[in-house]
């Protein structure tokens, strides 16, 4: 059975608000850009059976601006401690329990983490845009799984695209 693994980076968050790390929420360039993404997914038929989100107040707005914008219920995200500050051995970890009957899974996080688990994934190499921003907030890597996903391993996913915000703006919303 093939799976597909979405790799979805918060959005741009608001480091104006005196709030800490955890707590701190998404501006409106970063509100607007889940919901690009989303619209984005919905469009491509990319809807996932199961999203899985950092608690943290970004995290979980891309979240569920981007269900919102998908049409899937944000009732069904499950918040997910492990993956604030989550490295790639705990993202690792996370994809590796998930259901046996999910065949398509986002998961919603953080950098540095996120990038690293992009590249631990990938069979191939991943070109860096020349910005050196492999994540940047709000873009969405999209991987081919071929098994279950208690067998992934590092260099054994297909990534089939980065998907950037910024490159949608033109085309929708």
């Amino acid at each position: 059975m093939k799976r597909e693994l979405l790799i979805l980076r918060h959005g741009k968050s608001d480091w104006s608000k005196p709030v800490d790390d955890f707590h701190r929420p998404l501006k409106k360039r970063g509100r607007k850009n889940a919901t690009q993404i989303g619209v984005w997914m919905r469009v491509q038929g990319i809807v996932p059976d199961i999203v899985l989100s950092s608690p943290a107040v970004r995290a979980e707005e891309t979240a569920r601006l981007a269900a919102e914008a998908m049409h899937f219920s944000g009732k069904n995200i499950v918040k997910e401690q492990a993956l604030y500050e989550a490295g790639r051995n705990e993202l690792l970890q996370i994809v590796q329990v998930l259901p046996k009957t999910a065949g398509r899974i986002l998961l919603v996080g953080h950098n540095t983490g996120i990038d690293d688990f992009v590249l631990f994934l990938s069979e191939g190499n991943v070109a860096v845009p020349p910005d050196g921003k492999l994540m940047p907030t709000a873009a969405l890597a999209r991987f081919v799984i071929s098994g279950a996903w208690g067998k992934i391993a590092p260099k054994r996913a297909k990534l089939i695209e980065i998907v950037r915000p910024r490159l949608l703006a033109k085309e929708i919303i």
